[in-house]
């Protein structure tokens, strides 16, 4: 939604204006927000998990249980670095917005909506002075605004500035009399405003940026690291096969191989042995059309697939021990 409000900023079918209140709040909160979207959900995931393991049951439903919950909590970063992404869109939305400073008169006439429980001050045990200042703040824009002007106010907090009971995307009756059905508009929802403003524009570009490729989980994950190592390790036991037939390693025993200073070259008979009957099985597990031979550049692109993979699994790159 973010990246549609921007498309509109850009062909100016939208002016943002941001009340400075909002803009210190955002920057004073900005990074404990961040910090905390995926922590939060991490430490859910291990609350889950625990109650799991302690839960009695069939332990073939609790490993599919828990490995369903591993491919989750695989992409707690992902939703973090969402997040993230998320909070930068908006600082930079900010940066485009008119910020507008705070006037004595919008700050007086917010005191008098706490001193008088008006909304967004109505409720019990709670200060609502920077509310209160922000739709005053939106109030004098919008008498401030000239002939043909059109305002919107949009929040996501239907507690304080929508009606108690009823239908939430009504300002609360203290509010009423700021808006109306064409001048000043009030909006709960950014997509409802936005949707008001070019409504097939608003769908087309939904689609087109909500549109996106499932992250893959960490058991697909696995699995695959798991098929390229099979494959890299095939490749290099062909390799020694090879050299084992030009005669340029040997297969000794293992009192030869340890009479050698330096056994380069040789491999213990009882290794190979274990060696050939594990390509054996890798080439009935995988097929023979996939075990090789490679090109280069196939050769590339299987050990480029496994370093990359391992590099998101927390190995370092180029990590292609098998």
């Amino acid at each position: 939604m973010l990246r549609v409000l921007r498309d509109f900023l850009d062909n100016d079918s939208l002016m943002l204006i941001v009340p400075r209140v909002v803009q210190v709040e955002f920057e004073k909160n900005r990074d404990r927000i961040a910090k905390t979207s995926a922590r939060s959900l991490s430490g859910h995931f291990q609350q889950v998990r625990e109650a799991i393991n302690k839960v009695g049951g069939d332990e073939g439903e609790k490993k599919r249980l828990l490995a369903q919950l591993n491919d989750v909590n695989h992409k707690v970063p992902l939703i973090g670095g969402a997040a993230a992404a998320t909070l930068d869109d908006i600082a930079k939305l900010f940066k485009r917005a008119g910020v507008v400073e705070i006037s004595d008169s919008a700050k007086m006439r917010a005191a008098d909506r706490a001193l008088l429980h008006l909304a967004p001050c109505h409720h019990e045990n709670k200060n609502s002075i920077a509310d209160a200042i922000v739709i005053e703040t939106y109030r004098e824009c919008v008498e401030a605004g000239v002939a043909g002007d059109r305002f919107a106010f949009v929040t996501h907090n239907k507690h304080d500035f929508s009606v108690l009971a009823g239908n939430h995307k009504l300002p609360h009756p203290d509010l009423a009399p700021m808006f109306t059905k064409i001048k000043s508009l009030y909006f709960v929802h950014l997509g409802d405003l936005l949707g008001r403003v070019a409504p097939n524009v608003t769908r087309q570009l939904l689609w087109e940026y909500t549109w996106e490729e499932e992250p893959r989980g960490l058991t697909e994950i696995q699995a695959e690291v798991e098929r390229l190592t099979k494959q890299v390790w095939y490749n290099r036991h062909k390799s020694v096969d090879a050299e084992i037939k030009q005669g340029h390693h040997r297969i000794v025993t293992r009192q030869e191989w340890e009479e050698f200073q330096d056994p380069q070259g040789m491999t213990v008979d009882t290794v190979w042995r274990s060696a050939v009957a594990a390509a054996i099985r890798i080439e009935r597990q995988l097929g023979r059309g996939n075990v090789g031979p490679w090109t280069d550049f196939e050769w590339g692109m299987i050990t480029g697939k496994l370093s990359a993979l391992r590099w998101a699994l927390g190995d370092d790159w180029d990590m292609l021990d098998t």
